[in-house]
């Protein structure tokens, strides 16, 4: 795909690897939609930085926690940014959770963004749409069983499949893939120190940055002849 003059989707667009992305999507000249959940002033300031690089930029909230509100923020960026190509489900919510600790309750909180969210944003893309990409944002994880954090693993591992599910029922108009990074930022409050030690060991020995994820999603977009497809950016992590 030629990426420049083209429209994105950036779910949780507005901090950390989404905003990356965004970011990584202008300097190729992409317009961007920049979804958001609270990150309101983030997002506008966002929109307002990537507008002075030249491209169009537009930030749309919402819940992702209703196949209604998941149709009705792809109808909207449609509204305001025109037809979109791009769909990148970045957004997501990480607890620390062990299985005798998981609730219905905390299932449901992780399974609505990091998964349901994604699975009904690409139908509700795939069908206002004639073709385009869709990159979902996974994690290291789906090649491991961390028992630490239960439901985030369940939702990165089935959201993996989905994936690929979708990349052979959307062919051949649609490609889907996924990118699944290492640890790549500290949680809130948390300093460099912190994700060092928590990092744990992979064969590059190499902390991964936000716009090592962008790069590996900028080449993504660029093939048209790859979909199913799950790239690690994680120093080779996985291997592990």
């Amino acid at each position: 795909m030629e990426l420049k003059g083209q429209t994105a989707l950036v779910t949780g667009g507005a901090v950390r690897i989404g905003r990356a992305l965004c970011e990584a999507l202008a300097a190729e000249g992409v317009n961007v939609v920049v979804h958001y959940r609270h990150s309101g002033d983030e997002a506008q300031a966002l929109c307002a930085d990537l507008e002075r690089r030249g491209v169009r930029a537009w930030a749309v909230a919402a819940e992702l926690t209703s196949g209604a509100a998941c149709a009705d923020l792809v109808a909207r960026a449609t509204t305001v940014a025109g037809p979109l190509a791009i769909l990148i489900n970045n957004a997501a919510v990480f607890h620390k959770d062990h299985l005798l600790a998981t609730t219905e309750a905390k299932l449901l909180e992780e399974f609505w963004p990091n998964l349901f969210a994604p699975l009904l944003l690409m139908r509700a893309f795939a069908a206002g749409s004639a073709g385009g990409k869709i990159i979902n944002l996974l994690d290291r994880r789906i090649a491991g069983h961390d028992e630490t954090c239960v439901p985030y693993v369940l939702t990165k591992k089935a959201l993996a499949e989905l994936t690929l599910l979708a990349a052979r029922e959307l062919a051949p108009q649609f490609t889907v893939n996924g990118v699944a990074p290492g640890a790549v930022l500290p949680p809130p409050g948390r300093g460099a120190d912190y994700l060092h030690d928590q990092a744990g060991p992979s064969p590059l020995q190499k902390l991964i940055t936000p716009q090592a994820v962008a790069e590996a999603v900028l080449a993504l977009l660029r093939h048209d002849a790859l979909t199913g497809q799950i790239l690690f950016v994680d120093g080779g992590q996985h291997l592990l």
